[in-house]
């Protein structure tokens, strides 16, 4: 059942807070679970995961998966995490809107040279040895490919890679979702192409939208459905409208799967993708995204229910997680984030989750002055013009 809970109007700086600590906390309790079904998830762990728990093949998680020897769980943050924290860093450099000129400039660089902790490794490293192949594209077509960066996207498998790292874009764009959708698409455009671009526009939209004051998970929902395109958008419809029968997250498990099957291109195995899975199409959506939404609506924004809605849900959970805890962050702020998660993560992971919150806060201010100005002779401009 899902509990409602009061909260105090949150601040610009609340919300980014709440936004990216948020993201963390579901993206450290998704991925122990990462990959496997509700059914598999109830079985290992003898009912739903609640908080943080240890790796699924427990001391055997260096060996158990050869291709992703990563230790995760035990409050260890992923791949989506460390990729949110370097697009800070490159507004922290940039100090205006991104576009996909910067990702080039700076991400890539970032990934390739500067070293962090990364939890799942237990060690110091650079992010290229910890980032999925997906993403290890953005290196591979504009370090070494040399690609324009606004077309570099195209021939990357479809996918939710771009998408999961997009929250400091809709944060930057606070509660002007149309401009963080804009904005998203461009920073993606080396990354990703088709309905993956797609859902990177959208999430920022999303989290854009639960910035506006008196926001709630029906308006973030409603301004997605008034921006997105195609099979995103069809998806995202599908999946509020089974998510607004249930109010909790563990009668709306299977219908939701149900409702994005049609258009997720991986089919029932995840580990096992379909043979036309991940590839361009105007039909298609990412599952990740729409699973988010949906279960934002089943919880009503409530950030304990929604992310653990997420997080059960298995498949991509970790990536769903991530997404619904910045939207639910973002709605409430950081009170709404249980501080003992969020505290164990942080430890856990070894990473300071406030700090690139107060940084993307001081940044999103000076964008937003440096906007009004643009503004203001854009307006002085166009009356000279037309009088």
């Amino acid at each position: 059942m899902t509990l409602t809970t009061s909260y105090t109007t949150p601040t610009l700086e609340d919300r980014i807070t709440g936004a990216l600590v948020g993201a963390a906390v579901g993206d450290a309790l998704g991925g122990p679970v990462e990959g496997y079904s509700p059914e598999q998830i109830v079985e290992r762990h003898g009912g739903r995961v609640h908080g943080i728990v240890g790796p699924w093949h427990g001391d055997d998680w260096r060996t158990a998966r050869p291709i992703a020897p990563y230790h995760k769980g035990d409050g260890h943050v992923t791949d989506d995490t460390l990729m949110t924290h370097a697009l800070i860093r490159v507004y922290e450099k940039v100090r205006d809107h991104l576009d996909a000129y910067a990702v080039a400039d700076h991400l890539v660089p970032d990934l390739l040279s500067r070293p962090v902790w990364i939890p799942e490794l237990e060690a110091e490293t650079i992010p290229l040895h910890r980032i999925f192949l997906a993403e290890k594209w953005l290196v591979a077509r504009l370090h070494y490919g040399h690609v324009d960066p606004r077309e570099a996207g195209g021939g990357n498998i479809v996918n939710c890679g771009a998408a999961m790292y997009m929250a400091p874009v809709g944060l930057v764009n606070a509660a002007n979702p149309a401009a963080a959708y804009t904005e998203a698409l461009e920073v993606a455009a080396p990354h990703q192409s088709s309905y993956g671009r797609e859902a990177a526009g959208v999430f920022a939209a999303a989290v854009a939208a639960a910035c506006v004051p008196g926001a709630t998970a029906d308006s973030v929902v409603e301004t997605c459905l008034s921006l997105a395109k195609d099979g995103t958008r069809a998806a995202i419809e599908a999946v509020a409208e089974v998510a607004a029968r249930h109010t909790d997250f563990e009668s709306a498990l299977a219908p939701l799967r149900a409702a994005i099957a049609p258009f997720d291109t991986v089919g029932p195995d995840y580990r096992a993708p379909s043979l036309g899975a991940r590839r361009p199409s105007r039909l298609h959506a990412i599952e990740e995204l729409p699973i988010a939404l949906g279960m934002l609506l089943v919880g009503d924004g409530d950030f304990r229910t929604t992310v653990l809605g997420a997080v059960n849900y298995g498949r991509d959970c970790d990536s769903i997680a991530t997404m619904a805890g910045a939207v639910s962050g973002a709605l409430h702020g950081e009170a709404a984030v249980p501080a003992t998660w969020s505290k164990q993560i942080a430890e856990a992971s070894r990473l300071d989750l406030h700090a690139p919150a107060a940084t993307l806060a001081t940044v999103t201010r000076e964008i937003h002055a440096k906007d009004r100005t643009r503004h203001e002779a854009h307006v002085t401009a166009f009356e000279a013009l037309t009088r």
